[in-house]
């Protein structure tokens, strides 16, 4: 068989599920690539019996199967997402982190090169580190620490996207980059430190909130129905070619003003309290989506408010709240990741 299909790479995390549904809803056949070490099997569930949906327990980092690449299915397009995402999750095990940003990448970039496929690469606003310029353009070359705990995925990263424009000008694949921003909602994992995450579940479960540093942070949040169809747009463009894009909500709010809007919302009577500001972590973070508006046609049309509304709803379900064994006993770390 010949069939057209699709290859989402890290499809059982968050964004990747949430991208797989997508794509079946289309009406593509899907083949989610995952290695379920901060994914989860849960986030697939519904897709079990979906005729044009096939899901393969595989690391990246490791030569990929064979038969992704002998003519069995007809990739056209690879949408590259495997990388543990949150500081929590990627400092587990940097060693690991960096090599899939750089390892996993060649191999999907050379099984784009094999079959044709067009490649995105899921890059992050991580680029830009604490950065200097506000708010943040593609252009912008970023302050990033090369040999601070939070490196291996920002120059991780970083060296994604170098390998990615090196195919590109090489004539060896076609690529696109997206540069996503702070990411939330539905499918997320209750323990993997991201700012949302944690304090939603704190509210919920009537633990008491944390905020790192003293509030005033910011960053810029993006519900990942418009992280997702900014994806898809960037994929089918044939404009934003050899360019990164931003892919964000540039509605800036402080971590303070995110902490009061979720206990509005939620009603809870946790206490807030203060811990110290992580090693390196961003004072601001908002995105120029110039770019995306003009090349695409997109910007984000859900608010902070409708979005959270359906987060908070998510995590009402106990179950969604329970933490997986892998990372039950480390500690959290709230954080700008997407």
């Amino acid at each position: 068989m010949n069939r057209d299909a699709v290859l989402v790479t890290g499809g059982a995390g968050f964004i990747g599920s949430n991208l797989c549904g997508k794509l079946v809803a289309e009406g593509e056949y899907v083949v989610c690539l995952d290695n379920l070490e901060t994914g989860r099997v849960d986030n697939l569930r519904w897709l079990e019996r979906e005729p044009r949906f096939e899901f393969v327990e595989h690391d990246v980092i490791d030569d990929l199967p064979a038969w992704l690449g002998d003519g069995r299915l007809k990739f056209r397009r690879i949408y590259h997402l495997a990388c543990a995402a949150s500081p929590l999750h990627y400092q587990a095990d940097p060693e690991h982190t960096l090599l899939t940003n750089v390892m996993g990448t060649r191999n999907l970039l050379r099984l784009a090169e094999s079959t044709g496929a067009r490649f995105l690469l899921t890059s992050t606003s991580e680029v830009y580190g604490d950065p200097e310029l506000h708010p943040q353009v593609e252009d912008y070359r970023g302050w990033v620490s090369c040999t601070g705990p939070r490196a291996c995925y920002d120059e991780g990263k970083r060296a994604a996207e170098t390998l990615t424009f090196d195919f590109l000008r090489a004539g060896r694949a076609d690529v696109r980059v997206a540069r996503l921003f702070n990411t939330y909602g539905p499918n997320m994992r209750c323990d993997d430190g991201r700012v949302v995450s944690n304090l939603v579940c704190q509210a919920l479960s009537g633990e008491d909130m944390t905020i790192y540093g003293d509030g005033s942070q910011t960053r810029s949040f993006c519900f990942v129905d418009d992280t997702i169809e900014g994806l898809t747009r960037l994929m089918e463009s044939d404009r934003a070619v050899g360019m990164p894009v931003n892919l964000g909500n540039p509605d800036e709010r402080t971590i303070k003003q995110l902490v009061d809007l979720v206990v509005a919302m939620t009603g809870t009577e946790s206490r807030v309290v203060y811990e110290p500001l992580p090693e390196d972590d961003p004072r601001r973070r908002k995105p120029d989506i110039s770019r995306a508006m003009k090349l695409l046609g997109w910007r984000p049309t859900v608010d902070l408010e409708s979005g959270l509304e359906a987060t908070i709803a998510w995590f009402g379900d106990a179950a969604n709240r329970v933490p997986l064994p892998m990372f039950a006993d480390l500690p959290a770390i709230a954080t700008a990741a997407e």
